[in-house]
């Protein structure tokens, strides 16, 4: 106990004003005003792009035994879609679909496929965005899209994300 006053004794003011403010937010939850207008949930899907699709179909279905859904043409995001479903999640499983693909520029570069993107289920997307833009994080359009579940998604840039190509998707 007393290590930890000493901690706190030995902050900058600039900590302590940091601190301060935790608790002010920490203290206005718990008289029922929300911190944010917005919450994160949970995970939705791992997208992976695929350069044969009915061969990644073949292996989630008939080799490990998975449920997987029929494939999707998705014309204004330029993907074929494949969900495998896990129990507590799902795999997205993405291929090229028209000239312009951001799958296909994807492949390109990864010749056997790979991890493309997370999906994050949030309450309310557009609360999400305009906070998330607030703090300087990129969007990839500017408004929404409907997204392969018929529910308005957004791209955050990865390069705010650590690398990261992340979707939200209203839940």
């Amino acid at each position: 106990m007393s290590a930890g006053l000493v901690f706190v004794a030995g902050l900058s003011r600039c900590a302590h004003l940091t601190l301060l403010r935790a608790h002010a937010t920490t203290a206005s939850l718990h008289q029922g005003i929300p911190g944010s207008l917005w919450k994160l949930g949970r995970l939705n899907h791992v997208a992976i792009a695929v350069p044969d699709m009915e061969k990644a179909t073949a292996l989630y279905r008939d080799v490990l035994g998975a449920t997987v859904s029929d494939k999707v043409p998705l014309p204004e995001h330029g993907v074929y879609t494949v969900f495998v479903e896990l129990g507590n999640t799902k795999l997205e499983l993405l291929h090229p679909l028209g000239e312009k693909s951001p799958i296909a520029g994807f492949l390109q570069k990864n010749k056997s496929g790979g991890m493309h993107h997370i999906c994050i289920e949030v309450d309310d997307i557009n609360a999400a965005i305009a906070d998330l833009k607030a703090k300087n994080i990129r969007t990839l359009s500017a408004e929404p899209r409907i997204g392969a579940h018929g529910k308005p998604v957004m791209f955050l840039h990865p390069k705010d994300c650590d690398g990261v190509l992340v979707e939200l998707e209203e839940a």
